[in-house]
Parts: structure tokens; sequence; C-alpha cells
């Protein structure tokens, strides 16, 4: 395999990830981004936790998608983060349901 070929190869991963979280992203209700990975879930538990005069974080999700190209299931029932990093937590806006 060339070198050509392994980033066509990447290429092709990337952009069918980025369709798979087009396809889902209306399924959840808030996107939380780590240091090390992006979700997609339903239910979010934030906590800010504290030893030895650090201060870290410990993320609980529950209903997720990871973004992750080398991941063969992304859909998870639940998830546990914890980090010393930032954490970023968005409620996605829901669409208006029209008749």
């Amino acid at each position: 395999m060339s070198a050509e070929d392994l980033e066509n190869y990447e290429t092709e991963m990337e952009l069918a990830l980025y369709r798979e979280y087009r396809d889902v992203v209306g399924l959840f209700a808030y996107v939380v981004e780590t240091e090390r990975r992006f979700y997609l879930a339903n239910q979010v538990d934030l906590q800010v936790r504290s030893a030895a005069g650090e201060v870290y974080f410990e993320l609980r999700l529950g209903d997720a998608w990871v973004w992750d190209v080398y991941r063969s299931a992304r859909f998870v029932k639940s998830v546990r983060v914890v980090t010393f990093k930032d954490v970023n937590v968005e409620e996605l806006a829901k669409a208006e349901l029209s008749l």
C-alpha cells in the first residue's frame, strides 16, 4: 500500500464518519467535547472533583455516540471520562416540528 493509498483510505474513512455524524446528530440532545474525544449524548452528568489540591472533571454520558474513525461500534450505552482538561457541553437546539 502506497502513502497515497493510505491517505485516500483515511480521507474516505473521515468522510464516512462525517456522514454518519450528520445522519445521527438529530437523535441526541447534547454535544460533548473533551481533549481526546467528541461525543453526542442524551444524558450528561458533569461533576467537578478535587483531590490533593488538584481539580478534575468526572463526566458520565448515557446513550452516546463517539466520534472515532477507528471504532467499529460508535453507539455506546454509557461512557465515563475523568480528565484534568477542559470539558465543553452544549445542548443541541431541536428543530420545531411542522405538520
